[in-house]
């Protein structure tokens, strides 16, 4: 007979038998519970680290496009106002734009998170859920 099963006849096994049982049966399940866990957070941080991975090379060709692109408005803005002012317009302009980009990192960032490992943690809540309905019974 299997021993995660309860007997089906009418008899009834021994208090120590049955805490024995239910013992192992929720270490089983935490073990379960805890691999699932694992198993979850290593897929998010292969992800994060894939993402973050992809951000990187935009932001360095982004850096490379960004110079080019700063050297070319200084130079037509030069043609108009002295080369000073022309430089100093496009550096104020460059930090807004790195200030907004800041602001909209910041909130996919957080759009990332929890990295708790929830489908584990609901797991966990609905064994505890179903242990406790089946002692009050």
């Amino acid at each position: 007979m299997d021993p995660s099963h309860p007997r089906t006849s009418g008899h009834h096994e021994p208090v120590g038998e049955l805490v024995k049982q239910a013992s192992e049966q929720i270490s089983t399940l935490l073990r379960q519970e805890l691999a699932l866990a694992q198993a979850e957070m290593k897929q998010k941080g292969k992800r994060f680290g894939r993402g973050g991975g992809l951000f990187g090379g935009a932001g360095l060709v982004a850096v490379v496009a960004l110079q080019a692109l700063v050297a070319t408005a200084v130079i037509a803005l030069a043609l108009v106002w002295p080369l000073w002012l022309a430089a100093l317009v496009v550096t104020v302009v460059l930090f807004g734009v790195a200030g907004v980009l800041a602001a909209l990192g910041r909130k996919q960032v957080g759009a990332a998170t929890p990295m708790a490992p929830q489908q584990a943690v609901r797991g966990v809540q609905a064994d505890i859920a179903r242990i406790k309905e089946s002692a009050h019974r």
